[in-house]
């Protein structure tokens, strides 16, 4: 087994790149099959860094709290690296796991499971359909492994509506939670890694509703040491933009700290505080547009300077102004004139006029009130 699946790859050939198929079904049902071994065919395809480079402290209190049986969630400001760490949570603690990202339209159902619509053959029947958890409870049955599933970006569902049944489910674990059309019952297993990611631009901890903050342990992840911020960095711009571009990569390195530390820290020289909590997974976008955009053939590749303003007013600016306040989109405005009379070689422009255009609309729209 060992040589067919890690040499051979039996199971890239038979079952394609990903997905459970024949092989891999058959490798995770195998009583011989090592732990190992299992995760392989579980795990492949999966491109998830392996290098954890979220604060010590998170790493632990989530890893403990799985392992005492209690669901988790992930909680800090956008851009701050949680379904990354997520999928690197659920790959340390079981065997597979499975990503689902919430919307608004999720439903108990989602979760538990419900009754769905069958069309087969112009004919019209209702079956039941198993929701994310319960799929979970199943594969950890039938393949008898630690499973983990992930529920991505809660907060853009209705929580208290969607995670009801789940709360009985976590006072009472034995209690059957769901039925299949075959008679199965399902209900909670302790080889189930329950894990959630949200947003604190949506919603904050204090206006959860109290049910999820008992029943979950609520994990914040927000602050990157600056040793591991600029691993990010560092590894973003070597891997996208040094040697792909002429741009000069520790100017760009400069910059992304520069602009990191004036969103979240403020500028000391003027004694203003932070604009907001802002994570650094964002930079990586920017870096990802300079290697292509400027790049041969790119489509800045004679306009290198201009391309770095382009890239910040395509995914750093809009990002801060949707979850801003007026007098945040002054400050960010402010940030960007002076970047840009600061770092001289990039044309910074574009970020400062997107910022300003949207303070000049949020003026007109508070004079049109008055």
């Amino acid at each position: 087994l060992e040589f067919l699946i890690e040499s051979e790859r039996l199971d890239v050939v038979h079952d394609g790149a990903r997905g459970l198929g024949q092989v891999r079904r058959a490798v995770l049902e195998s009583s011989v099959a090592s732990d190992r071994l299992k995760r392989v065919v579980s795990l492949r395809g999966d491109e998830t860094p392996e290098d954890v480079l979220v604060p010590q402290t998170v790493h632990q209190n989530a890893t403990v709290a799985l392992k005492t049986g209690k669901p988790v969630v992930l909680y800090g400001p956008t851009g701050t690296g949680k379904t990354t760490f997520a999928k690197q949570l659920a790959r340390e603690t079981s065997t597979g796991y499975t990503l689902n990202t919430a919307t608004p339209s999720w439903t108990p159902s989602d979760i538990i499971g419900g009754i769905s619509p069958d069309y087969t053959d112009d004919s019209l029947s209702y079956r039941t359909k198993l929701g994310c958890i319960s799929e979970a409870v199943q594969r950890a049955r039938q393949f008898d492994i630690e499973y983990g599933v992930i529920l991505d970006e809660i907060t853009r569902a209705d929580i208290s509506k969607i995670f009801g049944p789940l709360y009985t489910a976590i006072e009472n674990p034995h209690q059957t939670i769901f039925e299949t059309d075959e008679g199965e019952t399902i209900e909670l297993d302790e080889r189930v890694n329950i894990i959630c990611t949200m947003n604190m631009s949506d919603r904050t901890v204090n206006e959860l509703d109290n049910a999820i903050t008992r029943r979950f342990a609520m994990i914040e992840l927000d602050e990157y040491g600056e040793d591991k911020r600029y691993q990010l960095f560092k590894h973003w711009v070597s891997t996208h933009v040094t040697g792909e571009t002429d741009l000069d990569e520790n100017e760009i390195l400069r910059l992304f700290e520069r602009d990191y530390q004036g969103i979240n820290h403020g500028n000391e020289s003027t004694s203003q505080g932070a604009i907001m909590r802002f994570g650094p997974m964002h930079y990586r976008d920017i870096a990802v547009f300079l290697g292509v955009g400027c790049g041969d053939g790119g489509e800045y590749e004679y306009d290198q300077t201009d391309a770095v303003g382009q890239a910040f007013q395509t995914y750093i600016v809009p990002r801060l102004l949707n979850s801003a306040a007026f007098p945040q989109i002054e400050r960010i405005a402010e940030h960007y004139r002076a970047l840009n009379g600061e770092f001289e070689r990039f044309d910074l422009s574009p970020a400062a006029e997107l910022a300003e255009r949207e303070l000049e609309q949020e003026r007109r729209q508070m004079g049109s009130y008055e």
